[in-house]
This record gives C-alpha cells, sequence and structure tokens, in this order.
C-alpha cells in the first residue's frame, strides 16, 4: 500500500496549510483511534507530546477531538522530547504515542509522528491503513463512550529519571563545563535539569521558547550559536539538540562540530571493546560519510546501511537484534535504552566517554578522516517531478560513472520537505564539486 500524507517521519508540512490543518488533524486523530480501538473496547489510551511550537495548541486540540470521538482516552504530556513519547507509551500502557513536531525544521512547519504500543515508529503498513481510514467515513462512538482527555503533570520529569538512569552508577559530571542548546524547543527544561543534576556546571541556551523560535539560529542545525558560548565561557563541550531533541550534534572544546558519523563511530568502538555492540553491527543510512564505513571495517566491525530515516535504521536494528544505529544528521538509537533517537541520551553518551577516558571532546569527536562529501538541495514546486526529465536523468547517469571506483552519489527527495538532495562523495575535490553542480544545474533547469 502507498502513503499518500505520510513522509519519512510521519505528517508534516506548513501549518494551516494542507494536510497540515486542523481539520486535517481531526480526521488523522480520527483514523488512528479507530485503527487502535478496532476490537471496540473501552479503556484504550493514547499519549500526546508536543514540541514549542505555536501551531502546537491547535493540532493537539484537533488530535484530542478526533481520537476522543472514537473512544479513545488522551494523556496530554505537554512539551517533551519526541523519545519521551515513546517511553510513556510504553511505561502507561497506551496503545498509540503521538508527537507534534517537525522536529528540525522552523517554526511555521509542523508534523504529527505515531508510535505503537510498544513505542517504536509505526511501520509503512500500518501508515498505510490510517490513511485509508482517513479517506473513510469513520462512525463516531455513541455518547456514553466518548473518550476523555487529561493532562499529565509529570511526563517531563518521569523521562528525566529514565535518561540518568543510563548513565554510570556513581558517575558524576562534576568540574564538566557544558554548553546546552535546546534549540527553544522540546527539552529546553528537561536537558539542562538532567545535566545539572548530574553534576555538571550547565550553560543553557536556546532555552526561551516564545512559539516562533524554536530552531531559530540555534540549535543542530544551526550550530554557530554554542560555538560562540563554548568560547566565551571556556566550556569543555557542547551538545546542540533539535526542535524535538530528537537529535544531536557534539561540538569540542574549540567550538568545532561533529556530526552523528563521528558520535556512532566513538561509540560503536567503545560498545564493540566491551563486547556489548550486538553482532559487531552499526546501522546507519545511505548518507553516513564512506570514511565511517571504512573505519569499522578496519576495526573487524560491520556498517549496514539503510534508506534515510531513522525509522528505517530501527526497523533493520530490530529485525536482526542490532542495538545501535543512527544517521549522520545526529539521530542516534540505542534500543537498549530508547525506541527511537535520542538526542540528550546520546550527549550522556559523550560525556560518559569524555570522564572515562579524561579525554578532552577534540580527541573524541575525530574518529576518522572523513571522506570530502557535497550536499546541495533544489526546491520543487508541488506537482513537479524534476527527476523524471530526460535531461536530469542523463546528468545523473553521467555522474554515476565518472564516481565508478573512486566515490559515490546518492539523490532523493526529502521526505519531509519539497527538496531534492543531491549529494556525492569523491576524494578528488573538482571532480566532486563538478558531479554535484552538473546534477543540480539539470534539476534547477528542470523546475
Amino acid at each position: 500500500m502507498t502513503r499518500k500524507f505520510f513522509g519519512t517521519d510521519g505528517v508534516r508540512g506548513r501549518a494551516n496549510t494542507y494536510p497540515m490543518t486542523a481539520e486535517m488533524a481531526l480526521k488523522i486523530g480520527a483514523a488512528a483511534g479507530r485503527y487502535f480501538r478496532n476490537d471496540g473496547s473501552n479503556g484504550h489510551r493514547v499519549v500526546i507530546g508536543k514540541d514549542t511550537r505555536l501551531s502546537g495548541y491547535m493540532f493537539e486540540n484537533a488530535l484530542t477531538a478526533g481520537l476522543t470521538s472514537t473512544g479513545m482516552n488522551v494523556l496530554l504530556l505537554g512539551p517533551v522530547p519526541t523519545p519521551a513519547v515513546g517511553l510513556l507509551t510504553t511505561s502507561m500502557r497506551a496503545d498509540l504515542g503521538i508527537m507534534i513536531s517537525a522536529s528540525h525544521n522552523p517554526h511555521h512547519d509542523n508534523g504529527i509522528k505515531f508510535f505503537g504500543p510498544d513505542g517504536f515508529k509505526l511501520s509503512d503498513e500500518a501508515e498505510a491503513e490510517i490513511e485509508t481510514l482517513i479517506a473513510s467515513e469513520i462512525e463516531p462512538v455513541q455518547a456514553q463512550n466518548i473518550g476523555r482527555a487529561q493532562r499529565i503533570d509529570d511526563g517531563r520529569f518521569r523521562y528525566a529519571e529514565r535518561i540518568k538512569s543510563t548513565f554510570p552508577a556513581g558517575m558524576r559530571l562534576d568540574g564538566l563545563k557544558v554548553v546546552i542548546d535546546c534549540a527553544n524547543g522540546a527539552a529546553h527544561r528537561v536537558a539542562p535539569e538532567v545535566l545539572w543534576e548530574l553534576g555538571a556546571k550547565v550553560i543553557p541556551i536556546g532555552v526561551s521558547p516564545d512559539g516562533f523560535n524554536i530552531n531559530d539560529c540555534c540549535g543542530s542545525t544551526n550550530t554557530d550559536a554554542a560555538a560562540a558560548k563554548i568560547k566565551e565561557t571556556g566550556a569543555h563541550v557542547g551538545i546542540s539538540l533539535d526542535g524535538d531533541a530528537d537529535r544531536v550534534m557534539i561540538l569540542d572544546e574549540t567550538g568545532v562540530v561533529s556530526d552523528g558519523d563521528q558520535l556512532m563511530a566513538l561509540m560503536a568502538g567503545r560498545w564493540a571493546d566491551r563486547g556489548r555492540l550486538n553482532g559487531g553491527t552499526l546501522v546507519a543510512t545511505v548518507m553516513s560519510n564512506l570514511g565511517l564505513e571504512r573505519h569499522l571495517t578496519a576495526r573487524g566491525l560491520r556498517l549496514e546501511r539503510t534508506g534515510v530515516g531513522d525509522r528505517y535504521v530501527v526497523a533493520a536494528m530490530r529485525a536482526n537484534g542490532w542495538n545501535l544505529g543512527g544517521e549522520q544528521s545526529g539521530h542516534i538509537v540505542m534500543t537498549d535504552y530508547a525506541t527511537t533517537g535520542d538526542g540528550l541520551l546520546a550527549g550522556l553518551q559523550f560525556l560518559t566517554a569524555m570522564i572515562e577516558t579524561g579525554q578532552p571532546a577534540s580527541a573524541l569527536t575525530r574518529q576518522f578522516e572523513t571522506v570530502p562529501q557535497m550536499l546541495k538541495n533544489v526546491r520543487f514546486a508541488a506537482g513537479q517531478d524534476p527527476l523524471g526529465a530526460d535531461r536530469v536523468k542523463r546528468s545523473i547517469a553521467d555522474a554515476e560513472a565518472k564516481l565508478v571506483g573512486c566515490g559515490r552519489l546518492l539523490i532523493r527527495k526529502s521526505g519531509t520537505e519539497p527538496l531534492i538532495r543531491v549529494m556525492a562523495e569523491c576524494e578528488d575535490d573538482a571532480l566532486l564539486a563538478q558531479v554535484v553542480e552538473g546534477i543540480v544545474a539539470e534539476v534547477e533547469a528542470a523546475v
């Protein structure tokens, strides 16, 4: 079954523009409620979390209306990180978890992510069935069976305690000065609290959300503010989260940023040394740098690649019993602890490595030499199919031929925005620029 509304991470788009309207959110809520309440019995639960976007209030209310109309009882968590929804879905014995967030996107976007009763994101098949229900007439329950909604005030604290339980017993962060950038998003309270409770000297930024400033010149996709704060304060390390705190970038004591590939390389090596890396395998996407693959191979470890999206990384991990995976963009998934990417959890793993090795952040964030990589995005309008143009196809085929034996090429549509992503890797910088810019020019000419 194909999916019309769902992308790589739920339903996403510009708030108050189809399909991210209150009307659609109500229909999505009713469809999800019908799907998870298909046995007709009472007592079904759904937990809903959100980030700090202004439109979150609208979608929270619309989803609640749709869900309760089908008899689902709704537990509202308020602003919490995405991984907290996965955790609390299982711990509160809910049938469904929903996170209202567009992750690293600007405030005017929003999205709806779904988690099953096991705390993991829904499969493509489940999402396709919900889409079928969205298009159908969903009969509401009788008046006496309408669901209830209530606020859960301690969701943030439950998540904080779970996160701290992953940190080595007896270890403290005393003497460690940490810049934490919360992107004015969902972790703006819980992340600084956790680090402070573990003993760090915390320097928080991006902790004053106003509904509009989420991911605005801050967070994992814009680390300049964190780098400047590190230099200003002499901090030992920086942790930059995105708007819903499911991804992270680590900055060293000089303000230099390292991506998810370097963090995964560090963790995979440390876990392998301790016999913790299941199957000697790290799972990452096709976007991860070729240098990561070479680094792991040299250590006798294996890189398993998947399609782009942490849900596909997790699917491969669960199918094969692997316990570490992630994305270059900073989603780090540790199924020993969590059901989805968790930026704060990954940050704590890095701080653990700093304490146990006694090494500075700069020594730990340079695990391998990256192969030069270039990524460019081309925006296209609704209804356009630039990748179907003959001139684009010829350009791609020509680039692939030039990269044989010395690099690789990846062309794909974004699952969250109307973008064509053109990525290539090659140790010849001139050739790298030539192939990427050539394809970008042809795609731009086709839109």
